[in-house]
């Protein structure tokens, strides 16, 4: 078989992999484009790794030993990654990143933060800041409220 056939496949799969990255908003299509991604890159060590070795007299199949290391270390990534998916999904409740992007950034209301030493308090949970019904602290509508606003 010629080398053009699996790198031709190979430049679909990444180029596929990449659109799924920059397209998704769901975090575990983005960890599943990025595993395509990786899948490419081995293609293209194997294929190289089994041109080269008809060509050269020492066979060291180093592409497919980095095949292996590339299968390991996605395993692992996806792991970790389906992990943190899943506490996020938990605490949140949605695995939207631009939903999640909107929820990391706080508002800057002049206010320090619990724990700071400031408010005689020593960590999250003792201090005023820390009661979301306290009065004078911008509250965040809740899912029926955002349900009950679109309706």
């Amino acid at each position: 078989m010629h080398l053009a056939y699996p790198a031709v496949l190979s430049a679909l799969l990444f180029c596929t992999g990449l659109y799924g990255v920059l397209a998704r908003r769901n975090a575990i299509l983005v960890l599943m484009s990025v595993e395509l991604m990786l899948n490419a890159v081995n293609l293209n060590l194997v294929a190289f790794d089994v041109w080269l070795s008809r060509a050269a007299e020492d066979t060291l199949h180093s592409g497919q030993a980095l095949t292996l290391f590339t299968i390991a270390i996605a395993a692992a990534e996806i792991g970790i990654g389906l992990a943190i998916v899943l506490a996020v999904h938990r605490n949140r409740g949605t695995a939207d990143i631009d939903k999640l992007r909107d929820t990391a950034e706080h508002p800057d209301d002049g206010t320090d933060g619990p724990g700071d030493g400031t408010d005689g308090t020593d960590g999250p949970g003792e201090g005023p800041d820390d009661d979301p019904t306290a009065p004078g602290r911008p509250r965040r509508p809740g899912r029926a409220e955002k349900a009950e606003a679109t309706a």
